[in-house]
């Protein structure tokens, strides 16, 4: 419920334009079967089709609001807020890069018995790697085994912690300076 509810947010944040919004309407419908029917990553050709193009939406939905948000030159809280919601999609967007590995490289990730009453990564054990390796809490119970999903993992990690300590401290601060005083 939650990713449909996001999906249809996402859908009209960027329907601000005709033309926008019948692309987006297009590329949500693969994410909401994504999201809503969560097809497994061992699925076959289907399942990988849907995830390129749930993460396409994803990407999409991502550019779509940076150039928005960062189109303005004053800094307002619907700004930060718009950069908050950027940071999130990119774990969800990470997720479905993920899955992406785990449909190409079915061992690529490692789900610890003891952790997991299952052996085949799904959409929200990918959510879950993602969210932990973003904020570098970590993931227990599930580890990157291939080359490919390691470094997937430290760039995530890496740009997760860039985009918070950079991005959202800069707009914080160019906020905070132009904003109206209370005395006035």
């Amino acid at each position: 419920m939650l990713g449909g509810t996001i999906i249809g947010l996402s859908v009209y944040v960027v329907s601000f334009r005709r033309g926008l919004a019948v692309i987006t309407i297009l590329l949500a419908i693969p994410a909401l079967v994504q999201h809503l029917l969560h097809p497994r990553a061992d699925a076959g050709i289907l399942s990988l089709i849907n995830l390129v193009l749930s993460f396409t939406f994803d990407l999409w939905i991502v550019v779509a609001i940076f150039r928005r948000v960062f189109a303005r030159i004053q800094i307002t809280s619907e700004t930060i807020f718009g950069a908050l919601c950027i940071y999130l999609l990119n774990g969800l967007s990470f997720a479905s890069i993920y899955g992406l590995v785990a449909t190409l490289q079915p061992s690529a990730f490692l789900l610890d018995p003891l952790a997991n009453r299952h052996l085949v990564p799904d959409r929200f054990d990918f959510i879950y790697y993602s969210f932990g390796m973003m904020t570098q809490l970590g993931a227990a119970g599930i580890t990157a085994v291939s080359d490919q999903a390691r470094s997937l993992s430290v760039i995530e990690a890496i740009l997760g912690q860039l985009y918070l300590a950079v991005l959202i401290s800069r707009l914080v601060g160019a906020y905070r300076t132009h904003a109206p005083s209370e005395g006035t």
